[in-house]
């Protein structure tokens, strides 16, 4: 019997990593006092602190369990190699038994590997939801269609990680793809793990919009914000300063799209913030949804202007610029996709474009926290 003992080891000490970035310990605490505040009949006559309290409830229990999970596996690999010391050597009981314990003990580590992600989030927003918006750059008609690819491949990333996507506004390109769009992300991390894809997105490949089909060059940005539905109390809009225009809607919707003005744009006139909204099927639900998004916007930036003040007073920070392009996308005349940042690379152009950059995040989430320590 190979000696697994080390490995054992190694993993429960990993798992004891977890169960202290984790914060396991509140987390029992706080499921407690959650588990008697979700028996209380009266809570859901406030649907927005039932909501809250629901959630960070499902959140530690989640947490609990995956690590008493990784407990329990490491157990039953603790019993498993005590059965196979005791297996004579030329046995076809031990061979089973090596297998069934390499197979138990890579299915742990994968799970901490995923585990571990969440020790590089260190925001209050990163476990939130996520506002998105891409917008088509310097490249023509081929940055609109590469505009349309990352909302595509943005689309498909959300599926892969079991989360919601849904699309609040699409501006059509002129010739083909998109101008703009705005979508919302909701999932556990969402905004965590999207934050490392804000930056400009370039794309070089061979164009099909070019008769001689040259290679083109074409950009599009991609950035999110954290969105939390409660911002109506904390951040405070004056109807004066905002523009409101309606018109029709555009793209897929039914026969209630382009029949009444129900797409709404708010024009916040002191800050220029413009956001849209098209899809809900009421003009008065598209407004709501576009004052979500503004508030989410505004907090964003409040945010940030504090944190450059903070800096201002500080002084210069060992931070590195990287300038605006943070990916580059290959097509021809060789296939690539490169993080100009981390300098993670990948020669799977179709797999990243349909939506495995899990990779990229995680290495960029990787390269922030160290640079961080700095």
């Amino acid at each position: 019997m190979r000696d697994f003992r080390l490995e054992i080891s190694g993993l429960k000490k990993r798992v004891d990593e977890a169960r202290a970035y984790l914060n396991i310990d509140q987390a029992r605490i706080r499921m407690e006092i959650n588990e008697q505040e979700l028996s209380r009949p009266d809570l859901w006559d406030t649907p927005d602190i039932a909501k809250k309290i629901s959630l960070e409830y499902g959140r530690d229990k989640d947490d609990i369990d995956n690590v008493e999970n990784l407990d329990s596996k490491l157990d039953d690999a603790g019993a498993l190699f005590e059965l196979g010391i005791e297996e004579p050597e030329d046995s076809p009981e031990l061979t089973s038994l090596e297998m069934e314990l390499e197979e138990l003990l890579a299915s742990v580590s994968k799970e901490l590997d995923s585990l571990e992600l969440r020790s590089l989030f260190n925001s209050e927003y990163d476990q939130g939801d996520a506002v998105c918006e891409i917008h088509s750059g310097a490249g023509g008609t081929d940055a609109q269609d590469w505009a349309e690819m990352m909302l595509r491949m943005y689309v498909r990333w959300a599926e892969r990680k079991g989360f919601e996507l849904e699309i609040d506004e699409v501006t059509p390109g002129q010739e083909a793809g998109i101008l703009s769009s705005t979508f919302l992300v909701k999932g556990r991390f969402a905004y965590g793990l999207l934050s490392a894809e804000k930056g400009v997105h370039r794309l070089v490949r061979m164009s099909p919009f070019d008769s001689q089909h040259r290679r083109q060059t074409s950009f599009a940005s991609f950035d999110a914000v954290p969105f939390m539905e409660e911002l109506e109390d904390t951040v405070e809009v004056d109807d004066k300063d905002l523009r409101i225009d309606t018109y029709r809607s555009s793209g897929a919707g039914g026969q209630h799209v382009n029949v009444t003005d129900s797409a709404v744009r708010i024009t916040h006139l002191p800050t220029g913030i413009v956001v849209s909204c098209q899809n809900e099927r009421s003009q008065h639900q598209n407004k709501a949804r576009a004052m979500q998004i503004l508030r989410a916007k505004l907090a964003d930036l409040d945010r940030r202007q504090r944190q450059a003040e903070l800096e201002a007073i500080s002084g210069p920070q060992s931070d590195i610029s990287w300038g605006n392009q943070i990916r580059s996308y290959v097509m021809a005349p060789f296939q690539m996709v490169k993080d100009l940042r981390t300098q993670y690379q990948t020669g799977n152009v179709d797999g990243v474009l349909d939506g495995d950059l899990d990779e990229f995040m995680e290495s960029y989430l990787r390269f922030k926290r160290e640079n961080e320590a700095v």
